[in-house]
């Protein structure tokens, strides 16, 4: 595989370590080879020499890995001593967080006994779950779906067994004729009267099934397979909200006893770490929902709350207050790094999305404590790329989405994300055929969206221009676009539909203009770029564009594309121009601004020269051909604009257009893009009626 870490930016982060190896097999669900253990005489596990890159002083947890002393296995098996286990899959965890994935693999599913054990069917169906996700192939996703079931299969012969259904309908009666609710037969009584391995074998199934939904949803080609995982979100969602309530019935009978707030130590760590999980991401993903999707989701009695689903994630490490957790390595629960893990995704993944909630100080800490305890985890590497690149200092990104691919060489896909990642901050910096490098090792080896890669491989040719070669080169990706798209549950992705319109757009006009820098904006990358990027090279290539645009206004059917892409050119260009100058004059609420930085284009003149961009689209609305996503997003922009200006009235009169569904152009019906405009708007109204100031 030829790697374009070569064409990469060199920095000191990286100096002694060692490349990429080139041999790696480009099957996406190929595995290095790697020493198995022997539960009675282990194997030490391969260490990856190389130090950490940590952006801030922490104190070092107290406990280090051991992996070549792996926990014994207790043989032979008995369901009541399940949860003797516990150490077992918290060293698994421990080993595929710090990038030894086949080791973890090879140490969850040694033995067919292990498959019948609760928490090795429960590890095994995780990392094979993970494994379906990075590679979207439909046979790892299969062997994903097929592994969680067995996992609710093993989980289901831990469980209590229900009650009669006579028991369960006095249950009902009873618990409506007391004001505690706690019948044996159903809610919290029926909790309570469990052993501690059926509590467990409760949890474990919710998240068996959870993954085995996820992983259907995501494989489903129509929408009766999307319903049916549907409603099995239903029933996990019901059972995680009976467990939490389960565990504050507990503590809050025991701060009672203690007269102080206390939580009840009868209650092991690692059912809560499981219960805050579950409780946490269920709340945030019914936070997430669409309006009219949460409308019919809410007639169902559930409702998420966002704040209270991150609390409660934060709960597990104890990150609520100071730079520190409370909670130490030896006192956590299993699935405290797993809770971790959905927090930095909330929020530096997410906050792509919506605004409420966003926090990256926190994602900072996290972030800071988890490289410490995991130098070469490389999802912890992911995370601190991602932060860099929020914090719009995509060179740095760049270091650590390298580093990423550095120390690990066993699950292939995982060099993807990186390279993905690497081509995003690769257009932060306008450095396009640093970006078509990864774009190219994109296309040629991953999976999750072919469609996305050769556009991605294809605009960059195109932008680099030259003597025609490159346009005759991006021709053949371009082609392919539409007929690479896949769908989940019936529907199409629409980034990949966005893809597919502007390549079928070439394929009739033979050109497209400036189709790299509206990528990177799409992937937020203008965003995310340093203000010298922008005016230094960004707006230069705008410029050159407007130019050849003026000059042909007296009479566009002059233009090299005639009348019919003038306009469409001319509202892109002026729509790119206005972002460009919106992010000099307001960078990104995170960025991290170098206080010597001269800005060639004050402020002012910035903001004015914003608007008056996004005007000219507006002006020229009724005369766009195809490019008709163009007008709603600059109504999108231009608010944010004026409410970062202060003008949170005409900020919110442009937000509303957009939602009241008015056709803003010369054609009716579905524009690129809707749905992901439509989440965005709804979370700058939310910003502003909280006064928040993360537009």
């Amino acid at each position: 595989m030829s790697s374009p870490l070569a064409q990469l930016p060199s920095s000191p982060a990286l100096d002694g370590l060692g490349s990429p190896n080139p041999s790696i097999d480009s099957q996406t669900s190929t595995m290095a080879s790697s020493p198995s253990y022997d539960d009675s005489n282990p194997t030490p596990a391969t260490s990856v020499n190389s130090s950490p890159i940590i952006s801030a002083e922490t104190t070092k947890p107290t406990k280090t890995l051991a992996f070549s002393n792996p926990p014994a296995v207790k043989w032979p098996y008995r369901q009541d001593a399940a949860l003797d286990d516990l150490p077992c899959m918290q060293h698994a965890l421990e080993l595929f967080l710090a990038s030894h994935m086949v080791e973890s693999e090879d140490y969850c599913h040694r033995s067919d006994e292990k498959k019948e054990r609760l928490y090795f069917a429960m590890g095994y169906g995780l990392v094979q779950c993970v494994k379906g996700l990075m590679s979207y192939g439909d046979e790892d996703l299969l062997a994903g779906i097929a592994h969680a079931k067995r996992a609710v299969t093993v989980s289901s012969a831990h469980r209590k067994k229900a009650p009669a259904l006579t028991s369960r309908l006095a249950g009902f009666v009873y618990s409506s004729l007391t004001s505690s609710g706690e019948s044996s037969s159903t809610g919290i009584g029926f909790i309570k009267s469990m052993t501690p391995v059926e509590r467990h074998a409760e949890l474990v199934y919710a998240e068996s099934l959870f993954e085995k939904a996820l992983l259907g949803i995501v494989y489903s080609g129509d929408w009766l397979a999307f319903i049916k995982e549907a409603l099995n979100m239903r029933t996990i969602i019901q059972i995680y909200r009976r467990l939490y309530d389960f565990i504050a019935a507990a503590d809050a009978a025991y701060a009672e006893t203690q007269q102080a707030k206390a939580e009840d130590p009868s209650i092991d760590a690692h059912f809560r770490s499981g219960v805050y999980l579950g409780m946490g991401i269920s709340n945030l993903i019914l936070s997430l929902m669409p309006g009219k999707l949460l409308t019919l989701v809410e007639l169902f009695g559930y409702k998420g709350d966002r704040i209270f689903g991150l609390e409660v994630l934060m709960r597990a490490g104890g990150w609520s207050e100071g730079p520190e957790p409370s909670v130490g390595i030896d006192q956590e629960g299993v699935r405290r790094s797993i809770c971790d893990m959905a927090l930095l995704i909330f929020h530096l993944v997410l906050s792509s999305f919506t605004f409420a909630g966003i926090d990256v100080s926190v994602a900072q800490r996290i972030l800071d404590w988890n490289l410490k305890r995991f130098p070469n985890g490389v999802f912890f590497l992911f995370g601190a790329g991602r932060l860099a690149l929020m914090r719009s200092r995509p060179t740095e990104a760049v270091v650590y989405y390298t580093r990423a691919m550095e120390v690990q060489q066993q699950y292939l896909n995982l060099h993807h994300i990186s390279f993905w990642e690497i081509a995003i901050a690769q257009l932060a910096l306008w450095d396009v055929t640093s970006s078509l490098a990864c774009w190219r090792e994109l296309q040629k080896e991953a999976t999750w969206s072919k469609a996305i890669y050769s556009y991605g491989t294809a605009v960059c040719l195109l932008e680099l221009g030259g003597d025609g070669k490159h346009r005759e080169e991006a021709t053949e990706p371009m082609s392919r676009v539409s007929q690479l798209r896949q769908r989940i549950a019936g529907k199409s992705i629409p980034l990949e539909k966005f893809a597919a319109r502007k390549a079928r757009k070439f394929q009739a006009q033979g050109r497209l203009a400036l189709p790299a820098l509206e990528l990177a904006y799409i992937f937020l990358a203008i965003a995310h770029a340093p203000r010298a990027t922008i005016t230094g090279k960004m707006l230069p290539t705008i410029q050159e564009l407007l130019t050849k645009l003026h000059s042909c206004e007296a009479d566009v059917t002059k233009y090299e594309g005639g009348a019919g892409e003038y306009w469409d050119d001319l509202c892109l260009a002026k729509f790119l121009e206005g972002v460009c100058l919106r992010y000099v004059a307001y960078p990104d609420p995170d960025a991290q601004l170098d206080p010597d930085e001269v800005v060639s284009i004050p402020k002012e003149q910035a903001v004015q020269g914003s608007i008056s961009a996004f005007e000219v689209v507006f002006e020229h609305a009724s005369k766009i051909d195809l490019d008709h996503y163009l007008v709603y997003y600059a109504h999108y922009e231009l608010g944010r604009v004026l409410a970062c200006n202060g003008d949170e009235e005409g900020a919110i009169k442009h937000f509303d257009l957009i939602l009241s569904g008015k056709v803003l152009t010369n054609r009716k019906g579905k524009y690129s893009m809707e749905n992901a405009l439509h989440m965005r708007t709804h979370a700058a109204l939310e910003a502003l009626q909280h006064h928040r100031k993360r537009l």
